[in-house]
């Protein structure tokens, strides 16, 4: 009983000891910090790529201060760092945030922008996310006819091509499939669809996974 005494109490000091030196060598976040202070603080853990970390001083940061003049700006920094590590769902927070705070002006077309480019880049395979390829297509088509002079115009019209062309490509391939099992009404319901693009198949350069992965550069095309 002694020994196993000592062994508990052995274990125990070791537990706390790891512990204590976990507490240790994480870093704290803080409180209690001026506005600037705060968006410097991000924008330092951003640029180090510790998004995580940046996160949680945002958090601070809007209950410190809710009404600082840094903080759309903030917001649309974490929304790019988080779209550039693939982050959909984390920009989109921020995006959503901004947006119903801050809904005006041209950093308002900016974060919708931002938005729809974040919906567009999140979908990854246009045959089993059919849903979010129509919805990404209706909000850019939304998109453009209410920004037709932005800055940002061209591109949304790029994100239209793009999922115009992968529906393009997807009804031609059903309309393949019905005709090898010599279904041809079926495979004219699909072309018939198609009627609405612009687009011939023979100026579509498609490569190789393409129903499987779309992404802004993913083929070129000619019409």
């Amino acid at each position: 009983m002694r020994l196993f005494n000592i062994l508990m109490t052995g274990l125990i000091i070791f537990l706390l000891t790891g512990c204590m030196d976990t507490q240790k060598s994480e870093k704290p976040i803080g409180y209690d910090k001026t506005a600037q202070e705060w968006y410097d603080t991000i924008q330092k853990s951003v640029a180090t790529g510790a998004l995580e970390t940046a996160d949680k001083e945002f958090i601070s940061f809007r209950s410190e201060h809710i009404n600082s003049n840094l903080l759309p700006a903030t917001m649309l920094i974490l929304a790019f760092a988080h779209m550039k590590e693939e982050e959909y769902l984390l920009a989109n927070f921020y995006l959503d945030e901004y947006l119903r705070r801050y809904p005006g002006g041209a950093n308002g077309s900016y974060a919708r922008f931002l938005k729809l480019k974040a919906e567009f880049l999140s979908i990854r395979d246009i045959d089993k996310e059919q849903k979010q390829v129509i919805k990404a297509l209706r909000d850019a088509k939304n998109f453009y006819a209410s920004n037709t002079n932005s800055v940002y115009a061209p591109l949304v019209q790029t994100i239209i091509a793009r999922l115009e062309m992968s529906q393009f490509l997807m009804n031609e391939e059903v309309a393949d499939l019905y005709n090898r099992i010599d279904k041809p009404k079926a495979a004219k319901i699909y072309r018939d669809k198609n009627k609405i693009y612009p687009f011939k198949r023979e100026n579509i350069s498609s490569p190789s996974g393409f129903l499987s992965n779309l992404s802004l550069d993913s083929f070129s095309f000619g019409f």
